[in-house]
């Protein structure tokens, strides 16, 4: 007879995270940094209890927002290149359900989070219970549902014993290369507290290391042959390079073939900024560089991405006679775009490359073209972050300040509004994890908690958070939980009194200025406030100034890498200014019909460049 522990749920649950662990460079660590938590009656007495029984093996780390919590959890996640992860527990009602806009960013982006949102009661007996959604035709449906759409793994244990077959799907999802995402186990909390007789198997010590999968040998062939035809190929390298662990054979297959690279967003580290064969970001927020050989390449190598429409310029940007090969460990992504798929695992697809295009080498125009635009963006770089002296600073230039006080090991953390745009274009670095950026989901309100998440899994590393004023009003809260759990960063709030990104994409599909910028909405007399963003920041327990100007930006950013706790340095930016070099269209729709002579002539463009689109689809 196998022997048993008898444990409620909750405790099971929590003693089988505490036994994954992962092997990363020949140590083994455990799986599961920690939980972020904020308790109530949906889960402070099952899964708080548990956890206060394993505190000494599993942290558990209070935060000030289920959101914000979540977003850090991610960050971490990434940071660590999805093998190490954090979970994240809230009681029933609006306290899971704030989690779930989280869960999307964890979706889209693929990134593991285990979810333990507190439910109803399984019995039904108290029914309604405060903070239930009561759905008049279903009783089984409750407000954790909304997770459903936005999880890649879902499940209701609705009794103790489900745990058994549901731990081990859980797992799978989390740590498998294709299928990694937000797994979401719904704990109605009754359940929690009930106990159940466990086989001691349940919770001895598991081991996770990164599955491998190599390519198919005719798709390898196919798309050796394709390069070999190939005279003007490009590279995208994208996320799944770093997740992969490519880097090395990334760097070797380009090089040693001189071929040139075009990074996404999440791809952008992949290769160090001053790498002869990095062209700089690609797309929408991309460099002149790489978007002037999209133009002009007949072969498209994508590495690790699922080329979105940022990457693709909304697949109005390459050649429309360009071929494109696939490299993706997901299927899914890797038959997008009519491509040639090359399905497998990155680091094992690209050392096969290598070898099987020994002798090949692409035409010498295209290497010097390269070359010689990629002479230009650095040059227009330098252009872009210069400091002119202007009353209110661009943001390119408050990125070029941030990015010379940046060490060669620090990391900067972004996600919405314009900023992600001039950081992709601009930002350079040579460390592989300098560049954190969440533009899956182009989440407001990511920055902050992700910043945090970051530092928790960078220590050593100074966290630079790049954030606009929307954002920063939208969830700042982790900037007390920062505190609070010695995570220092130095958040850099660029005020231009409004949701500057998108006055901008209004004015330039013929609207007038409307509701984005705080002059131009409804507000009382004297107009809207201006925040003091040093304040508050000083308000939650951390260091915060003001500053007039870059030289005051740079002084202030000196002081802040000195603080020991979180920084928080804001400053008055121009609205309007980007920069204009680089960048591609983007899809937005205009509308056919409208008074404004302006929205027509947008819409004329418009057409104009879905006709382009229409050549690629």
């Amino acid at each position: 007879m196998s022997h048993t522990l008898r444990l409620t749920m909750a405790q099971a649950l929590v003693r089988f995270m505490t036994a994954q662990k992962v092997e990363l460079d020949g140590e083994i660590l455990p799986l599961f940094e920690g939980v972020f938590a904020i308790f109530g009656h949906g889960n402070v007495a099952g899964v708080g209890e548990a956890l206060y029984q394993a505190r000494d093996v599993l942290p558990t780390y209070r935060a000030h927002n289920e959101q914000g919590m979540a977003h850090a959890a991610i960050a971490f996640a990434k940071t660590h290149n999805r093998r190490r992860m954090m979970a994240c527990t809230a009681s029933a009602g609006p306290g899971s359900t704030n989690m779930v806009t989280a869960a999307a960013v964890a979706h889209v982006n693929r990134l593991p989070v285990l979810l333990l949102p507190g439910d109803t009661f399984a019995t039904r007996q108290p029914d309604p219970v405060l903070q239930q959604v009561e759905v008049f035709s279903d009783h089984t449906i409750t407000s954790n549902d909304c997770f459903k759409p936005v999880s890649r793994f879902f499940d209701r244990i609705t009794r103790p014993e489900q745990l058994l077959t549901s731990l081990p799907q859980a797992m799978r999802v989390l740590t498998d290369p294709v299928e990694c995402g937000p797994v979401t186990l719904a704990l109605p909390q009754d359940v929690q507290t009930m106990a159940y007789d466990y086989p001691a198997h349940l919770f001895e010590e598991k081991v996770h290391r990164l599955r491998r999968q190599a390519p198919d040998q005719v798709e390898l062939a196919e798309a050796i042959a394709l390069i070999k035809a190939a005279k003007k190929p490009l590279v995208i390298a994208g996320g799944g390079v770093h997740y992969a662990g490519a880097l090395q054979e990334l760097d070797q297959l380009v090089s040693q073939y001189q071929l040139p690279v075009g990074e996404t967003q999440a791809g952008k580290g992949a290769l160090p900024w001053d790498h002869a064969q990095n062209m700089g970001s690609i797309g929408v927020t991309g460099a002149a560089s790489t978007n002037a050989l999209s133009a002009d390449c007949d072969l498209i190598l994508a590495v690790g991405t699922r080329l979105g429409d940022f990457a693709t310029g909304s697949r109005a940007m390459y050649h429309p006679d360009a071929r494109i090969i696939s490299i993706n460990v997901g299927s899914f992504d890797a038959y997008k775009h009519k491509a040639q798929p090359l399905v497998g695992d990155a680091k094992l697809t690209l050392s096969r490359l290598i070898a099987g295009l020994e002798g090949w080498r692409p035409e010498g125009s295209w290497v010097e073209k390269a070359a010689e635009l990629r002479a230009r963006w650095l040059h227009a770089q330098e252009v872009a972050t210069t400091d002119r002296g202007t009353e209110l600073p661009t943001d390119a230039e408050v990125v070029g300040a941030v990015n010379r006080a940046a060490g060669e090991q620090d990391i900067v953390v972004c996600a919405a509004g314009g900023l992600p745009g001039e950081l992709q274009k601009l930002w350079r670095t040579r460390y592989h994890k300098g560049y954190h950026m969440e533009y899956g989901y182009s989440c407001m309100g990511y920055e902050i908690a992700g910043g945090l998440g970051v530092k928790m899994a960078r220590p050593e590393s100074e966290v630079f958070v790049m954030v606009g004023d929307g954002s920063y009003l939208m969830l700042n809260s982790e900037i007390a939980t920062s505190v609070m759990l010695g995570q220092k960063m130095i958040v850099v709030v660029l005020d231009n009194r409004g949701y500057g990104c998108i006055h901008r994409l209004q004015q330039f599909c013929g609207g007038p200025g409307f509701n984005n910028m705080l002059d131009d909405c409804l507000t009382v007399e004297g107009g809207a406030p201006k925040t003091d963003f040093a304040a508050h920041a000083i308000a939650l327990g951390a260091k915060g100034e003001k500053v007039g100007n870059i030289k005051e930006l740079e002084a202030a950013l000196a002081r802040a890498k000195a603080s020991d706790v979180t920084y928080v340095v804001t400053l008055d930016t121009d609205a309007l200014v980007v920069t204009e070099e680089g960048g591609s269209w983007w899809d937005v729709a205009v509308p056919e019909v409208s008074p404004r002579s302006q929205v027509q002539e947008a819409r004329a463009r418009y057409e104009a460049y879905k006709a382009r689109q229409q050549q690629n689809l």
